[in-house]
């Protein structure tokens, strides 16, 4: 019996050229980019993307994952500031900007939040637990109030990220409605 199954290279270059051709199209059209066409751009079949990634929502964690190594490791970059506040503000933005990246991610990763099922709950857990870290020191240091959860503001950034989408035209739209957000924030 023929064992049919691709070559493991072929197999790590049919994933690596879906991830290049996934991140493209969702720069070129947002997360709601043909699947199809992914693959075909891919020079793969749609058997193939499935194989490699079960559903949208998995192919977007994969992409998202090098964005993802960097906003943890901007945390614990940030996580001995001297001013815990400004450094939860500074990871606030860098989170906005990620959510900003690509058109409907910042509403996806809005839905994650909601379903642990959810591949996306993938980078939304760490990044939840990251900003628990950060926001627990801007708590302790007595410059945000204690009620704040870190729930409240991922879901905050999703929309200041969301509304920034909705205005392209208005490229301060997210850095004006974050200083509003944090005024509410201040203890």
């Amino acid at each position: 019996m023929t064992d049919l199954r691709p070559k493991r290279a072929d197999a790590r270059r049919n994933y690596e050229r879906l991830l290049t051709e996934a991140r493209a199209a969702f720069a070129e059209r947002g997360t709601d980019a043909s699947l199809e066409e992914i693959a075909r751009r891919s020079g793969v079949g749609i058997g193939t993307l499935y194989r490699h990634f079960p559903n949208r929502q998995a192919m977007m964690n994969a992409v998202f994952q090098e964005s993802l190594a960097d906003l943890l490791g901007r945390s614990r970059e940030l996580a001995g500031a001297q001013e815990p506040c400004t450094a939860l503000v500074e990871w606030l933005r860098a989170l906005i900007a990620h959510a900003s990246e690509y058109r409907g991610l910042a509403r996806a990763l809005m839905s994650a939040s909601h379903d642990e099922s959810s591949a996306l709950s993938a980078c939304s857990v760490p990044l939840r637990d990251a900003g628990e870290r950060l926001l627990g020191r801007a708590q302790e240091s007595g410059s945000v109030r204690a009620d704040v959860s870190i729930g409240d503001l991922m879901q905050l950034t999703n929309a200041i990220a969301l509304a920034a989408e909705q205005d392209p035209a208005d490229t301060e739209l997210a850095d004006r409605l974050l200083r509003l957000t944090l005024r509410g924030l201040r203890s």
